[in-house]
């Protein structure tokens, strides 16, 4: 990964942050300048070959200004909570894709393409699904329909689904879902065949957190996916969500990471960025943050497989890490006015604006 100097790096975004906003260099910034537009991160990104997206949820849609600016700055969505199993099967059998349908209809008039988010993972269930015992037979058949019902509906209105979300420990043992305790580990290559045969086209993701860094959570995906690979499971790609702290430390081997999974003939994306610190936030933390969404987002550049990079929502107005981790946030490119950040501009300037 390309290093600037800290200081004239901390500089230059305070400096930026301080003004309205930069003008990227080259032909089509130059016209942009002529007519008094900003490019946006989207432009920025679209240079390299890559998306800027941003998650959003329904009941945020009703507040103007974040919709608008939704609108504009970025070229890709991901709904954070309308696609998830109980939203779209709230009873056995019975569908219900209003909420994703909603932010696909909103995407549709932007121009912006849609991260499908999620099939298959433990969390935000419905009770028919966790309140009662299954047979394997039973659950295989429950999750082969919930797949593929879904796949189908939004067959042509998504580029990519995160199949299996979130499906090891920290120790790069497998997470005890009721899937996993049910149906063995071949509960993900399963989803991944029943989903590619409802869709051929769309590109087939496992996405969790703490696997940007080298380490036996990303080593556990990374032997799955040389097994899913080998064995012809389609796999197209590894969502590394992204989901930093400061007191934590950088993923320093983040683009070391994303270049092995490249090697196995599979792409990557930074699904669910954001980089929380210890509240309050001062100048010096938010700067750190604009250094390491820079450097996150060069890491990216530098894999050509990298394919773009997801905000989880673009500001702390609607940010959920205050209500996950008390005392904790500040975490996002916006703040709660929707002003830019000097993460806003080290993002610029890490995809090649000022």
């Amino acid at each position: 990964m390309r290093k600037t100097a800290p200081r004239l790096r901390l500089a230059g975004a305070l400096a930026a942050a301080l003004m309205l906003g930069g003008i990227a260099t080259g032909p089509t910034a130059q016209a942009d300048e002529r007519h008094g537009k900003e490019p946006t991160l989207a432009d920025l990104a679209q240079r390299h070959g890559r998306y800027f997206g941003s998650a959003t949820d329904n009941p945020e849609l009703v507040d103007e200004p974040y919709k608008a600016l939704l609108g504009s700055e970025f070229d890709q969505i991901t709904p954070g909570n309308g696609m998830k199993w109980y939203a779209t099967e709230p009873q056995q059998g019975v569908f219900d894709f209003s909420q994703g349908d909603e932010i696909v209809n909103l995407a549709r008039a932007n121009r912006q393409k849609v991260r499908g988010h999620t099939l298959v993972w433990h969390s935000q269930l419905p009770g028919w699904l966790t309140e009662r015992e299954w047979t394997a037979r039973e659950l295989r058949a429950v999750l082969k329909k919930h797949v593929q019902a879904e796949v189908r509906h939004y067959r042509g209105k998504v580029f990519a689904w995160d199949v299996v979300n979130e499906a090891f420990n920290e120790d790069g043992t497998y997470r005890e879902s009721v899937f996993y305790k049910t149906l063995g580990p071949g509960y993900i290559a399963d989803a991944l065949r029943w989903a590619h045969q409802a869709d051929p086209r769309v590109k087939l993701y496992l996405n969790d957190y703490n696997i940007e860094a080298i380490g036996p959570k990303s080593d556990a995906y990374y032997k799955l996916a040389k097994e899913l690979k080998a064995k012809g499971v389609p796999l197209h790609g590894i969502g590394l969500q992204a989901h930093l702290a400061l007191q934590y430390g950088y993923p320093t081997t983040l683009e070391d990471n994303l270049r092995r999974f490249s090697r196995l003939g599979l792409d990557t994306s930074l699904t669910e960025v954001d980089i929380r610190m210890q509240l309050p936030a001062t100048e010096e933390k938010l700067a750190q943050q604009a250094e390491w969404y820079r450097d996150l987002t060069e890491a990216c550049l530098a894999v050509r497989r990298c394919v773009g990079i997801t905000l989880w929502d673009y500001t702390d107005k609607y940010s959920w890490i205050p209500a996950f981790f008390p005392g904790e946030g500040a975490a996002l490119p916006w703040d709660e006015q929707l002003a830019r950040k000097p993460a806003y501009f080290a993002l610029r300037e890490a995809l090649g604006g000022r």
